[in-house]
């Protein structure tokens, strides 16, 4: 058994949640993590790789449901990757993601916490997203049943790219994911566009006039939109860009961009106003930020109130601190906590971030932050320690790989009383915690749940220097 690499398992019962949004049903003395599974389940599973100790699997067939299940409220479930657990209730995911924190701290990281505090719930678990992003392609996804009836793949489409399929996208006609006029916006865009033969983009031969679709909205109903073709034909875009202003005069900022690189980041790239400002606004408690297509800002807009609140709590400044604020964005997290500390010093590698992060501060009257553009590493000198003073608080906020090596060295050597690592994977913290262990001891952490319906989870952690 253990030596073939595919073969098939029936009526297995899936027996908890691993990590990642897989499940384990267990053979043999072999662990199985199985995708597309709820714990409870009965189902065959489809092995379709094989270790000595362990396996991966797909569900070919659930032969009894799980009594923990719950119908899913988007027509897409199932084939869009994006909301994978919408068949579990909402307090199951917050009890399986808080597990999944627990456990890799403790088995990845080995690392002993003094409290951990009760996961934090999203309060609105659908329409909570701020962001989202849609792909235009010239190839659509086709489930079983649509290849059973001999459809092509060759369709204009607009949704999201199929999970592990970079050149098919799933056609979304409702995203509950984002509230409206998102969906509106979409779904004119691609009528539209059929309607007068415009081309959709091919991953693969890099052609097609449109490409991605980016639309933002805040809590004070505004709403940006940039449209990003891959072609430059300027009547086409023209006629677009003034068809969606007349249709969705509520939208306060129409941008476009062209890109016409082999990748989709836009990030070097030049966004183009075509109506209304170049930015809209958002307000977390009383503070103003000002966000631009390429700026980066938190996703679920009241749960990162929350989560600031609980970095602000962690950090426990009292209003003499120097705060270092390292991956620091467009400086929320720092203007967050600016009315409790002395300093703030936020450090970014994206110039446009930072240029951002000195209007927020300016817009929030703070004269006393400061944000630099560069690399930590090579930024936090001895020099700059004397120029802005040591860290009382360090908060670190590291993409999804988490810290450099050379970095875990550059933060223990500055040894800071108090830092605040907030993670977007706690697999990778688990790590970096486990170096930074060697001079402080972990006393809080708490996760949090942005991404409801997902197996993704936040965690806030306070470390502390060893005396």
């Amino acid at each position: 058994m253990a030596k073939r690499k595919k073969y098939t398992l029936e009526n297995m019962l899936i027996e908890t949640y691993a990590a990642e949004g897989k499940c384990i049903a267990r053979h043999d003395n072999k662990v199985i993590f199985v995708e597309g599974a709820v714990p409870g389940d009965v189902a065959d599973l489809f092995v379709h790789r094989s270790k000595k100790d362990w396996a991966e699997a797909m569900v070919s067939r659930i032969v009894s449901f799980s009594p923990d299940r719950v119908d899913a409220f988007c027509s897409h479930f199932g084939i869009c990757g994006g909301c994978k657990w919408q068949m579990l209730p909402y307090e199951k995911q917050l009890s399986y993601k808080d597990q999944q924190v627990k456990d890799q701290l403790r088995r990845i990281g080995k690392v002993e916490v003094g409290t951990y505090l009760p996961i934090k719930g999203s309060a609105q678990i659908r329409e909570y997203r701020n962001k989202l992003e849609f792909t235009f392609s010239n190839k659509r996804y086709l489930t079983h049943a649509d290849l059973q009836k001999d459809l092509s793949f060759d369709q204009n489409v607009v949704g999201f790219h199929a999970p592990r399929l970079f050149d098919k996208v799933i056609d979304i006609d409702t995203c509950h994911l984002q509230s409206e006029p998102t969906n509106e916006i979409r779904n004119f865009i691609r009528t539209f566009a059929l309607e007068r033969g415009y081309t959709f983009y091919d991953i693969r031969l890099h052609q097609g006039l449109l490409r991605t679709l980016i639309i933002r909205l805040s809590s004070l109903n505004e709403v940006l939109v940039n449209l990003v073709f891959g072609e430059d034909h300027p009547e086409n875009i023209q006629e677009m860009m003034t068809a969606i202003q007349t249709e969705f005069p509520q939208i306060t900022s129409l941008n476009y961009t062209i890109n016409l690189k082999a990748n989709d980041t836009i990030y070097d790239q030049d966004v183009i106003c075509f109506s209304g400002k170049e930015y809209i606004e958002e307000k977390l408690e009383d503070f103003r930020f000002k966000i631009s297509p390429k700026s980066f800002f938190q996703t679920n807009t009241q749960q990162a109130t929350e989560l600031y609140r609980i970095v602000r709590e962690f950090a426990e400044c009292k209003g003499h601190e120097i705060l270092y604020d390292l991956y620091c964005g467009t400086g929320s997290i720092g203007i967050f906590l600016s009315g409790g500390v002395q300093k703030i010093i936020g450090v970014e590698t994206v110039d446009d971030a930072i240029q951002d992060a000195r209007i927020n501060a300016d817009w929030n009257g703070l004269a006393h932050a400061e944000f630099y553009t560069g690399d930590v590493i090579k930024i936090c000198n001895d020099e700059f320690f004397r120029k802005h003073g040591s860290p009382d608080v360090v908060i670190i906020d590291p993409p999804r790989a988490g810290c450099h090596d050379t970095l875990i060295e550059k933060l223990l050597e500055m040894k800071a009383p108090v830092m605040v690592y907030v993670s977007c994977n706690p697999a990778t913290q688990a790590r970096d915690l486990q170096l930074l262990a060697s001079a402080y001891e972990v006393t809080l952490s708490q996760a949090v749940d942005m991404f409801p319906h997902t197996h993704h989870i936040e965690n806030v952690v306070q470390l502390k220097l060893k005396k």
